[in-house]
């Protein structure tokens, strides 16, 4: 396949593979992860939806034929669900149809209940990774500044930040702090760095500050939910979400 893996610094785009058969599932989740992604799957449209509610996925692929819940109810149930800051739970997900459905009908369904594209089996990979990474700038175009760590999310803009849905009330400094590690997630920053782009005056190399604020912000942030704020000894902190 010609696609390259993905700078591995770079905070991956989290993807939800919905199809019944074990073999598309597979072939899916190994040539998106090898794009750059990471892949959640779920053989059903109620494991789809469990799934979608626990941690909201950046895109979904979905088939319309499941054994319990169809294509077409998983997305209506998941438009139905609350929105976030960002996207809902479900709310405003993107939806990527990938199906042996091909009638003309289907497709407007697909596309009538709120789906961002449909693409019919058999497929081309790279044509399909190609349209979810259109699809991923379409859906992003509103809010291109906005910035997501799993289910954190910051508004640099309007001055807001929420976690799983949930505003989290932070002082300036805190913000200021947590856009900068979510500007650099994935990446381990010195509390040197941290230091010099946070606060605008000098403490002397005294980076005390930073771990007291790093302290804050994790009371705050990771009260509850996967742990996201990480220390890496003798280096600094990161900001990054769960290992698969």
């Amino acid at each position: 396949m010609a696609t390259a893996p993905r700078d591995h610094h770079l905070v991956p785009d989290h993807l939800l593979v919905v199809d019944d058969e074990p073999t598309v599932r597979e072939l899916l989740r190994t040539a998106l992860r090898y794009a750059g992604f990471e892949v959640d799957a779920a053989a059903t449209g109620r494991e789809a939806l469990e799934l979608a509610a626990r941690r909201i996925p950046d895109l979904v692929l979905l088939d319309v034929m499941l054994p319990d819940l169809d294509g077409f109810e998983v997305i209506r149930r998941l438009r139905a669900q609350p929105r976030s800051a960002r996207r809902g739970a479900g709310g405003d997900v993107p939806v990527l149809f990938v199906t042996a459905r091909d009638d003309r009908r289907d497709r407007l369904t697909g596309l009538q209940l709120g789906g961002d594209d449909y693409i019919t089996k058999p497929f081309d990979l790279e044509e399909l990774i190609a349209r979810i990474h259109a699809v991923l700038r379409r859906t992003r175009a509103d809010h291109p500044d906005r910035l997501a760590v799993a289910d954190l999310e910051l508004d640099p803009e309007g001055h807001h930040v929420t976690r799983a849905g949930a505003t989290v009330r932070l002082s300036p400094t805190e913000f200021r702090l947590l856009h900068f590690l979510m500007t650099n997630a994935g990446r381990t920053m010195s509390k040197g760095q941290i230091l010099d782009s946070v606060w605008d005056y000098d403490f002397g190399g005294d980076t005390g500050i930073v771990d007291t604020y790093i302290s804050y912000l994790r009371r705050k942030v990771d009260r509850c939910g996967p742990k996201l704020i990480h220390t890496v000894r003798g280096v600094g902190y990161v900001v990054r979400g769960p290992r698969p």
